[in-house]
């Protein structure tokens, strides 16, 4: 058996253990290491390890690495194998107590078959066929849902029952009961992105399970959006920098037709320049919920927005348009109902062949409540060095439709 040592000089160097011949002196002052023999140290990293210590002069280029290193790749998922595998999943699959969603989650191939789409953020694509209710519950994760389309659905979150259509945000904050009833007849599909990962690894996940299978249906609908709605600080254009909330946005609904307003409006203003818009809690300006934050972005046909570094993990759905992103030299084309993954401090640019509007879901709000949020602008476009493939259920045709359009009622 050999160790590795990695010294603050850089230099590595493999240390004799159990079963290694010779007991030569070796000699590493620079790593605060005195003369001592192959024997001594194999005996002193046995003894180490029986305890559960870890020596941290042979781990500290893991820990401490000059820039983040996340273990989530840039990935994408192709919007059409998703919304062909939910429909099949809609005939076979019911909606019941136990499974309580029915819903295929985003696995990142870099995080060792974890169900996440990036280490802090769960990404999924969540299917509701007519007449059908995902039951009550709630949860210490926040979640958010963003509409791809179908028509019918309404989510009720603490006995609001928020209507949904295509390109609305609907917020279930921490701890809110909720429930998804289609009383339509037709399915309805959505993207969900929750902050899962980011609770579990703080170990502060709790669930319940609602006394009823669903809440009772309220005499009113839309009461926080009839509330809150008409307050003009429920968008910031560009991005939330400043402002911290530790409680959520008492909106619970933000409407594709305001949002897609809002957006008209700034691309007049920028010359049909690329222009973003982030949601916000119309109280506090702060993004909508303590750990989520969600924008838009349009990007004009033959615009591309410039390449950028952002700590902090986000996943893109796209809404409308066709075109591709560079995330880390690599090209990713896209088209709509795709999602795809930019992992932290990845550099990422959009280029848009058609006039395209793109979802955006990320983790800011806890980087920069920690004062760990950066961020930068790159001096050039990046070089592409390769061309990402999605992957293809193989072999079913039933797997591969025609393209379902994103954005409007099937």
């Amino acid at each position: 058996m050999t160790y590795t040592d990695h010294t603050d000089s850089g230099a590595v160097r493999d240390i004799p253990g159990e079963g290694d011949e010779g007991s030569t002196m070796i000699s590493d002052n620079s790593a605060g290491v005195q003369d001592a023999t192959d024997e001594e140290l194999a005996r002193l990293y046995r003894d180490l390890a029986a305890l559960d210590l870890h020596p941290l002069w042979n781990i500290t280029g893991e820990l401490l690495t000059e820039t983040p290193r996340p273990k989530a790749v840039p990935w994408l998922w192709n919007g059409a194998q998703l919304r062909a595998l939910g429909e099949r999943a809609i005939d076979l699959v019911p909606v019941e107590r136990g499974g309580e969603r029915r819903v295929l989650s985003l696995g990142n191939p870099g995080l060792g078959g974890r169900p996440y789409a990036v280490g802090t953020l769960w990404g999924a694509i969540q299917c509701l066929g007519p007449r059908e209710t995902a039951p009550a519950h709630r949860h210490s994760p926040g979640a958010i849902r963003f509409v791809l389309a179908g028509s019918g659905v309404w989510t009720t979150v603490d006995g609001d029952a928020c209507d949904m259509h295509p390109g609305d945000l609907i917020l279930t904050p921490s701890m809110h009961w909720h429930d998804h009833t289609n009383g339509g007849t037709e399915s309805m599909v959505w993207f969900d992105g929750l902050d899962l990962p980011m609770i579990e690894a703080l170990d502060g996940v709790f669930f319940e399970e609602y006394p009823e299978f669903a809440q009772p249906q309220p005499a009113d609908r839309n009461v926080s959006e009839a509330a809150h709605a008409a307050h003009p600080g429920r968008f910031r254009t560009g991005a939330v920098t400043d402002e911290l909330d530790p409680r959520s946005s008492r909106l619970l609904v933000y409407r594709w037709t305001d949002t897609d307003a809002e957006l008209t409006r700034l691309a007049a203003e920028a010359d049909q320049a690329p222009v973003s818009i982030e949601f916000t809690n119309p109280e506090s300006g702060a993004s909508v919920l303590p750990t989520l934050s969600c924008s838009m972005h349009r990007v004009p046909a033959g615009r591309a927005t410039e390449p950028r570094q952002q700590t902090g993990n986000a996943i893109w759905v796209v809404f409308r348009g066709e075109g591709h992103s560079v995330i880390g030299g690599q090209r990713f084309d896209w088209a709509p109902g795709d999602m795809f993954v930019v992992p932290s401090w990845v550099p990422v640019e959009h280029h848009a062949a058609t006039p395209t509007d793109l979802f955006r879901l990320t983790d800011a709000p806890v980087l920069r409540a920690l004062g760990i949020y950066r961020e930068r602008a790159l001096d050039d476009p990046q070089p592409v060095t390769g061309t990402f493939t999605a992957r293809a259920v193989a072999g079913d045709d039933q797997a591969v439709p025609t393209t379902v359009p994103v954005g409007e009622a099937r």
